[in-house]
């Protein structure tokens, strides 16, 4: 089992960005490969962090990777490991429809229609 840690920093501009920890203290970036549709992803950078045992993380997403439907990353040790670390995924299009997230910013529109037509039935009947 790894000690390796990941956390993510932010998702921004198509980089996933987060930070390796608890990593060997020999100088060389942790083995980490990424794979999307179970295939290792290119585009994926390690540099130092700042401490001794932390790196940095930057996950280039591919354009190919941007597209309708649920898309999920999984950041795994690499070699013969594999240990699953981190997960992540892009929801877009005709996935969205039926996500609980975009069910929720319905039901929030909805209820400001009607917060505003019983305000407005209300100054009217008054």
């Amino acid at each position: 089992m790894s000690d390796l840690t990941i956390t993510k920093i932010r998702f921004h501009n198509g980089t996933w960005e987060g930070v390796i920890q608890n990593a060997a203290d020999n100088g060389l970036p942790p083995d980490i490969q990424v794979l999307y549709q179970d295939r290792p992803l290119e585009g994926i950078s390690i540099t130092e962090g700042a401490a001794t045992s932390e790196w940095n993380l930057h996950i280039a997403i591919p354009a190919q990777a941007i597209s309708d439907g649920v898309q999920t990353f999984v950041i795994a040790e690499g070699g013969s490991g594999g240990q699953k670390l981190q997960s992540f995924s892009l929801i877009a299009g005709e996935a969205a429809v039926d996500d609980m997230r975009a069910e929720i910013e319905l039901l929030r529109a909805e209820l400001d229609m009607l917060k505003r037509a019983f305000r407005r039935h209300c100054l009217e009947t008054s």
